[in-house]
């Protein structure tokens, strides 16, 4: 083990950059936190809300899954704890200090929400397939991700 001298910067810098780690038995997965927008560990965590931390970190999850799906399949959620299906997500946003909402549709096509406490928050991805009727899937992750980086 190397002791390595650090800048206060450097030090600050690291602070503020968000620590994941995870483990496959597969090859290929990465961590969400690899591809994370600047935007994200520009401000430090301290100084957001506890729904803006979980809302920016979802999004990681949600894009990095959909990077592991081919173009037959779209990314949903299921409900934890509930019979109540799966949710196609659509969009997804919060609301300080302390709710996460999910917009989307269910397995009928019919409009869905979910307004959830973080507190509360449990989120189950899964791959469903895209309707046949759509050309290219929609990738919502990736949107997500990109409004990020834009604000």
């Amino acid at each position: 083990m190397t002791d390595e001298i650090m800048t206060t910067a450097e030090l600050a810098e690291a602070d503020a950059l968000p620590r994941c780690r995870e483990v496959h038995t597969r090859e290929g997965h990465t961590s969400p936190a690899a591809s994370a927008p600047a935007s994200i560990t520009s401000k430090p965590v301290e100084q957001k809300s506890a729904a803006e931390w979980a809302y920016e970190r979802i999004i990681l999850y949600i894009k990095n899954f959909e990077k592991t799906l081919d173009n037959e399949h779209e990314v949903a959620m299921g409900f934890v704890g509930s019979d109540a299906g799966v949710l196609k997500i659509e969009g997804m946003g919060y609301f300080d200090p302390d709710m996460i909402t999910f917009y989307g549709s269910d397995a009928a096509g019919s409009k869905t929400q979910l307004v959830q406490h973080v507190s509360q928050l449990s989120v189950i991805l899964r791959a469903l397939p895209k309707p046949r009727a759509q050309a290219e899937p929609e990738r919502i992750g990736f949107r997500l991700a990109a409004d990020l980086e834009k604000n």
